[in-house]
């Protein structure tokens, strides 16, 4: 399922094509690495990086650039639209990685059980307990949010109809599956603001283990 609108398919088509010269996230084989030697994905995840805790507002150019190593003009050759474009490129690398670590697996073999305690394990792993903010609540909160409203729904709605997919399997009505779902998204994404907000990762920690019975019980 594609999840970026027409417009920004066109944008981040070129995208896809490995940059030779520019640099990403923080990844343990990259630190130190020179900037003609990243990929594509390097940057993107630098990027990503970036916006997951200034957001799109308060990430500026000049953060951009000193994450990626590359220069302002060079991010502008790359992403002719600038902070739109790279933002678009960035949703769509978390929705690739979203979907082979959480959708996919949700969807997979094992039983109701061992699926959701999959979800539950992948979510405090990619969200370090809690520390981590969350880069779609810091779009969804910021004021750009009608300008990526298509690729924030997609994501959203991809991984609620997951988790409502294993509960269907769990003999639960679609309907209350569906229901459960949206309030299990609805938990995770609260409870990373509040635990942000209070400074206690307790949040995130409790609400992760009552997630499991809520949905299947």
């Amino acid at each position: 399922m594609s999840i970026v609108p027409a417009r920004a398919t066109r944008l981040s088509r070129g995208l896809r094509e490995p940059i030779e010269r520019c640099t990403v996230w923080y990844n343990p084989f990259t630190i130190g690495m020179p900037p003609a030697l990243l990929s594509r994905d390097d940057v993107v995840d630098r990027l990503m990086t970036v916006f997951r805790h200034a957001g799109y507002d308060g990430a500026s150019l000049s953060d951009l650039s000193k994450a990626t190593g590359l220069g302002k003009s060079s991010l502008y050759h790359y992403f002719p639209n600038g902070k739109d474009d790279m933002l678009l490129g960035v949703l769509e690398r978390l929705a690739a990685q979203l979907r082979a670590t959480l959708f996919e697996p949700l969807r997979g073999p094992g039983t109701p059980k061992r699926r959701i305690d999959a979800m539950i394990r992948t979510l405090d792993a990619f969200y370090v307990h809690g520390q981590e903010s969350c880069l779609l609540a810091q779009i969804v909160l910021g004021s750009t949010r009608a300008r990526f409203r298509v690729p924030l729904r997609a994501i959203f709605a991809e991984w609620m109809e997951a988790i409502a997919g294993v509960l269907v399997d769990a003999g639960i009505s679609k309907p209350v599956a569906r229901r459960r779902a949206e309030d299990a998204v609805l938990r995770v994404e609260g409870a990373l603001v509040l635990a942000g907000g209070l400074d206690d990762m307790q949040v995130f920690t409790r609400m992760l283990k009552q997630l499991p019975p809520a949905l299947l019980g």
